[in-house]
């Protein structure tokens, strides 16, 4: 299955050529173009056999949230830094990949704690990463100061429900792809970006010169339907249908835009739901602003545990995500009046 091969891929910020490698794979033989520009984006264009046919650019990023090795210990352990928001809360105890070396992020155990210890958030300098090694010098056979390593996880479904690292954003990328493998009356530009996690930043090299009528942001947003928390700041709901967003902390969407998309899912009775807080931002933020402004909007598929190992989504909102999408493009279908 794709999306098991893409979310299993090692993709950390700066370090997405085994995610890039798959989707070049994939997309090879759709009848586009398509290269990869000096920061590592992947940039492929299928043009609509009209003429006079809108352009519309899909974007979604390829990196993943993780570390970096800051220093090893004379005892073989890794100190780390992360690359990415990452919540210290849930790394303890966490397997990651090292190099294709198994590791687990360890901490002091609880029994030699002390009680002043136990009420405190352990913070990232206090964990470390235990890669087998027994010194430093058989560490450094593996791993040096600088690389860049992820979380270790599988690829599992259960029920409705999928489990994964990387939801955010293989599962645009995903999207996307099959997107490129239809025909569409519009001229399709897709970006899949480098390096969002940390600053948007290939975003604001693989979107520039294209010049789009619309552009929509596909991503993997956060969800928090949990039992403890009241439903008034849930933010999106796991099973309610992909999340269209009006105003995050990087970007204000374009109304024609998000309208468009509203549209497209209503008319076709398919389900979907506002994204019910302003907190976080995407590439959106970046393609907004470039060459004078561009038309954009943000459809996301709601994940559970979102920046962790174990990522949740329902298979349902990835449907919609996708139905939506391909709405919008067939409602941009028409031809443009350049007269």
């Amino acid at each position: 299955m794709l999306l098991k091969r893409l979310t299993e891929a090692f993709g950390v910020s700066g370090c997405e050529a085994q995610v890039r490698d798959i989707i070049t794979e994939e997309i090879k033989d759709c009848g586009g173009n398509f290269n990869v520009d000096s920061m590592g984006n992947l940039i492929a264009f299928k043009k609509a056999k009209k003429e006079n046919a809108k352009t519309i650019l899909l974007s979604a990023h390829m990196d993943e949230v993780g570390f970096i090795v800051t220093d090893i210990t004379e005892d073989g352990y890794l100190k780390f830094a992360t690359v990415g928001g990452v919540d210290p809360r849930i790394l303890i105890s966490k397997r990651v990949k090292v190099n294709d070396r198994c590791g687990v992020i360890g901490l002091k155990p609880v029994h030699l704690t002390t009680k002043e210890e136990r009420k405190k958030t352990p913070k990232e300098k206090d964990l470390f990463v235990d890669i087998g090694a027994k010194c430093k010098e058989d560490a450094e056979n593996v791993v040096l100061k600088g690389d860049y390593f992820g979380f270790d996880s599988d690829y599992t479904e259960f029920g409705n429900m999928i489990k994964a690292k990387a939801l955010d954003d293989r599962v645009g990328c995903l999207i996307m792809i099959e997107m490129l493998k239809k025909e569409w009356d519009v001229n399709l530009v897709c970006t899949f970006t480098v390096q969002e996690e940390v600053g948007l930043r290939g975003a604001k090299i693989a979107a520039k010169g294209i010049c789009p009528d619309f552009a929509l942001v596909i991503e993997g947003t956060t969800c928090n339907d949990l039992t403890s928390v009241p439903k008034n700041l849930r933010v999106t709901k796991c099973g309610g249908g992909a999340a269209i967003s009006i105003l995050d902390s990087a970007s204000k969407a374009d109304k024609e835009a998000s309208g468009m998309l509203i549209n497209a899912a209503e008319k076709r009775n398919i389900p979907w739901q506002y994204k019910a807080s302003n907190a976080g931002g995407n590439d959106a933020g970046a393609i907004s602003l470039l060459d004078g402004g561009i038309k954009t909007a943000s459809i996301s598929v709601p994940c559970r545990y979102i920046h962790s190992p174990v990522c949740v989504m329902h298979k349902a909102d990835f449907d919609s995500c996708k139905k939506i999408v391909e709405g919008f493009l067939e409602d941009c279908g028409g031809v443009t009046d350049n007269d």
